[in-house]
Formats: structure tokens, sequence, C-alpha cells
């Protein structure tokens, strides 16, 4: 059995994620291998690649923040919102770089945002680009993101460079489409890299030729980052020995004296990472406050 782990890649352009999961699946022999958060053939940067057991923490590591570069061109609309898609619109910009800040700091905070019509979110049972491209009317509901942090750091028109920090959900070329309508010259997406996922950096990350060289050389498990790093904001508790038996064999567990590091007064449904004695990872509990418990949420396979 392959072990279990995050591999943090740095996906070049023109590569699918669906690409790489198939090249980590053929170079590891691993089957179960998956990724959180797609990233358009675009887009470059932070992808997760999740092997074995990793793969059962997918919505965890979803729900981390994610800081974004993002390359805007203002005067042209497109289809797609970005710069592999049929322009739309055309038009003359004249727009000042504080005229661009103040736009942008619009998208701030909590906000609704409708999808682009070519994105992968699903209609009918099928993915909406799929009817995009037939030439169909795709009207996308309107959904909650937050965008945390949005920087401009460079501003030469027609071009303008942004760093957005987000939530899960948020399109980026979303809000290069409606930074451009909202100036009323329009815009679209001309380059995005995705530099962060909670913990994981781009600075850190494996690049292609780095992975071609680990397959080569069999020393590709060096590579994987632990599972528990992509939950470092869940609080960590420690169970004995029969409690962490209890835990694997789906019973709920009340945590006493004896157990290392108990959570003071926690909130009913809080979660927090669970470790056996010699330090592994048992897995992800949730408090149940009526019967002031812990119970089993995901718990992971012992590795051998």
């Amino acid at each position: 059995m392959t072990r279990p782990g995050i591999l943090n890649f740095n996906k070049p352009t023109g590569m699918t994620s669906f690409d790489v999961v198939r090249i980590v699946r053929r170079g590891t022999g691993e089957k179960r291998v998956g990724h959180a958060g797609t990233l358009d053939p675009l887009a470059t940067g932070v992808l997760l690649v999740l092997l074995g057991q990793a793969a059962r923490i997918t919505e965890y590591l979803m729900d981390l923040p994610k800081t974004y570069r993002a390359t805007v061109r203002l005067g042209q609309s497109t289809d797609t919102y970005d710069a592999e898609g049929r322009v739309t619109n055309d038009r003359p910009v004249a727009v000042t770089e504080d005229e661009f800040r103040s736009v942008a700091n619009e998208f701030l905070g909590e906000t609704q945002q409708r999808p682009p019509a070519y994105s992968a979110l699903k209609v009918g049972g099928q993915p909406a680009y799929k009817a995009a491209r037939r030439g169909e009317e795709v009207d996308l509901a309107p959904r909650a993101v937050t965008v945390h942090r949005i920087d401009v750091t460079s501003f030469s028109a027609p071009f303008a460079e942004i760093e957005v920090e987000c939530s899960r959900g948020t399109y980026i070329r979303t809000i290069a489409h409606d930074i451009g309508e909202r100036l009323g010259c329009g815009a679209h997406l001309a380059g995005l890299v995705r530099t962060r996922i909670g913990p994981f950096s781009i600075d850190d990350a494996t690049t292609d030729g780095e992975l071609t060289e680990a397959f080569a050389a069999g020393d590709w498990p060096d590579l994987l980052q632990p599972i528990d790093l992509g939950l470092m904001a869940l609080p960590a508790l420690t169970a004995r020995m029969s409690l962490e038996q209890d835990l694997r064999h789906g019973q709920p567990i009340v945590l006493d004296e004896e157990s290392a590091r108990p959570l003071p007064s926690p909130a009913n449904g809080a979660e927090a990472r669970a470790y056996a004695e010699d330090g592994s990872l048992i897995g992800i509990i949730r408090y149940d406050g009526e019967g002031a418990m812990w119970r089993p949420r995901k718990i992971l396979s012992p590795e051998r």
C-alpha cells in the first residue's frame, strides 16, 4: 500500500488538473489519487494532489483560503471570462489606476458571485461548459463567496495585476470580468497563478521536472506532505490507547484527565484532530454537546 500523503504540485500551464492526477497515478502505482481544487488549463500554481487516505480530507483542504496572482486585461470581454474564450466586446480603455483600485476594492468581503457559464458546475447533471459550447443559455445562480484581500500590485493599462485571497468557490475570472463591467470597458483574465492554499505555498511546490525525476529515482514518497498538514486549522487532542481503539471501531469517547491536551468547553459540533499516544493521526472527531462526548468523523486506517 502506498504511503498516504499530500503532494503540493506546481501545475504548469496547458495541463489539466486531471492530467496531473493521471500522471501521479501512473508514476506511483496508487489507484486512489485525487485533487483538492481544480485549476483551469490556463492557470498555473499550487494544486494539491491527494494519495491514498489523504483523499478522505478533500473537503477540509477545499475549505482552506486560497491566494491567487492574476493578470487582468482591460478593454476586452470574452465569453469564458479568460484568454481562451471568444472576444465578445472590444472597447477603448480610459481607466486610471485609482479608478481601477477603487472598483477592485468593491469586491472585498462576502459577496454574491455568479459563476461563469463556462465552468464545471453541473446543470441538469452535466458540466455547464458543455451546454455553453452548444450555444445554450446557461444561467447559474449566484452564490456566496468571500474575498479576504485584494491588492493591486501593478497597473499599466490595459493590463493590471492583482493578488486575491479568497474563500472556496471564488472564480477569479468572474472578478476580472465584473471589474471590467463596472469600469465600463470590459475585461478578462489574461493569466492566473495560485500561490497558496492554506499552509501550502508555491515556494515549496514540486515542479513537473522534479516530479518526473523523483518517479525515475523511486524517491517520490519524499515529496509527500503528511495528511495533518492540511488540518492545522483544527485543534489537536490526544487519546490514550483504549479511547483510540474505541474511535477506530466507530464508538464515541469521553475525554478524561488522562487524555492529553483536552479542549476547554468545546462548542457543539466543534471538530478536532485526534492523535494516538505514539503521535500518529487517528482522524477527525466531532464534539456532541448533548452527550458531552466526541464522535468519530473521519477515521484513518493505521499505517502498516
